[in-house]
């Protein structure tokens, strides 16, 4: 193998082999496989190439490159937005050395890789209250996006927000916001990226265009903002209440469930589906983040054992939303193990227990079977079309509040309550 002096990990190289050749970005090779060579093609993919394999290696850029400053530029001619940076694949680039990706390190870094943002709006101001993956997120994460929301709506030179997010937890906080933020303004966009900046494949770029002219829209609502399809064609507007991500790695990934898209939206013009709020720009908006961090979302399962409602009970949970089987049931008359009496328990002792459906699609219907007509005797609080994640963010919003949470009645009164578009009476 000849292999040219001073090649590193990070290093852009071409590698040869009898027959073939292939480009990339040297990886650093794990202790266990000394044996290959790591590359990562300028698709974003990686492969191993076995180094008894290769007759050469040529260095055609060196990886490691002199800082450069960054400064974000603004047109007079162009509206101004802000920008809020959580992290997540979006806000994260290649570290040459292991093929992942890590957090960028400033956020005039995350301009560098999307200059195209540029061609539609000013980015006038930054907030970054947290940088973290979104499976390390929790309420006081949204807590802190809503606070920062709230100081840059009601800064009069600022047209709307975009926060970048990652994927997987994005449609918790787009709910958590669709309640914190009230007397709502101006669009609130949240946008990410499923592939990362360095494949070409990446959906950054049109998410972020899109989501810059929604920004600038009169679309007055919280709302996610991505690819439509797999294709670099257009983002949907999706309610935040409305929003799951139905697929683990698809740029489409996103989905409205039970409701239409509040717009389509193509790097040029937007094309309205469905009725949102309007832009008020005088309004103020006002942050109300108070959540109750003890409560629960479950999957109920075939036979399974109604005391796990025991063990949230005896540690204080305030809450728990139970996805149902079918239209809302839980093993009841037939089976060995029925939530009948638990439920009746857990609810007497203070419990506040709520249905969502585990099918996604549709809504639950307690007055088609008889079993659940007895679990809605029970006091349990069925909660229609509204998804799972949606209704856990809710209930803990609504027990945050001494006010509400002190009498069931109320609870249950604020949960049947469309407060952010979670219901929808007229399912598509």
């Amino acid at each position: 193998m000849k292999k040219e002096k001073d090649v590193r990990p990070g290093d852009y190289v071409e590698i040869s082999l009898i027959k073939n050749s292939y480009k990339g970005i040297l990886l650093k090779t794990p202790a266990l496989e000394k044996d290959i060579i790591l590359l990562k093609l300028d698709s974003g993919y990686n492969i191993g190439i076995k180094k008894k394999d290769i007759l050469e290696i040529e260095i055609l850029e060196k990886g490691i490159k002199k800082e450069e400053k960054f400064e974000l530029k603004k047109n007079p001619k162009k509206q101004n937005i802000g920008m809020i940076i959580t992290g997540g694949t979006i806000a994260s680039r290649l570290d040459p050395k292991t093929g992942g990706v890590d957090p960028l390190d400033k956020p005039e870094e995350f301009f560098k890789f999307y200059p195209e943002i540029f061609e539609k709006v000013n980015i006038s101001k930054i907030e970054v209250p947290f940088i973290k993956a979104s499976e390390d997120t929790d309420y006081k994460d949204w807590q802190k996006i809503a606070r920062a929301s709230e100081k840059l709506l009601n800064d009069p030179s600022i047209k709307g927000i975009i926060i970048t997010h990652g994927t997987d937890f994005l449609h918790y906080a787009s709910a958590a916001l669709s309640f914190f933020l009230k007397n709502l303004n101006k669009p609130v966009v949240f946008t990410y990226s499923q592939r990362s900046i360095d494949r070409a494949s990446s959906d950054a770029n049109l998410n972020l265009q899109c989501s810059a002219l929604a920004a600038i829209s009169d679309i007055a609502e919280v709302m996610l903002v991505g690819h439509g399809t797999i294709n670099d064609d257009y983002c949907y507007a999706i309610p935040g209440t409305k929003a799951r991500k139905m697929h683990t790695s698809k740029r489409n990934a996103f989905k409205p469930i039970n409701t239409l898209p509040y717009a389509k939206i193509f790097p040029d013009r937007i094309n309205k589906i469905s009725e949102y709020n309007l832009r008020v720009d005088k309004n103020k908006v006002k942050s109300d983040v108070k959540f109750e961090e003890k409560v629960a979302l479950m999957k109920v399962y075939p036979g399974q054992d109604p005391e796990i409602l025991e063990y949230y009970s005896k540690n204080k949970y305030k809450g728990i939303i139970l996805e149902m089987s079918g239209l809302g049931q839980v093993p009841t008359k037939k089976s060995r193990k029925s939530w009948l009496k638990k439920l009746t328990e857990v609810q007497k002792k203070g419990m506040i227990v709520c249905a969502s459906a585990q099918c996604i699609y549709g809504k639950l219907n307690p007055y088609v079977y008889s079993n659940a007509r007895d679990i809605l005797e029970t006091g349990v609080i069925y909660l229609g079309d509204m998804l799972s994640e949606t209704a856990y963010v809710k209930l803990g919003w609504i027990l945050g509040h001494p006010e509400w949470s002190k009498d069931k009645k109320i609870v249950k009164e604020k949960m049947l309550q469309n407060t952010a578009r979670e219901f929808n009476d007229r399912l598509i």
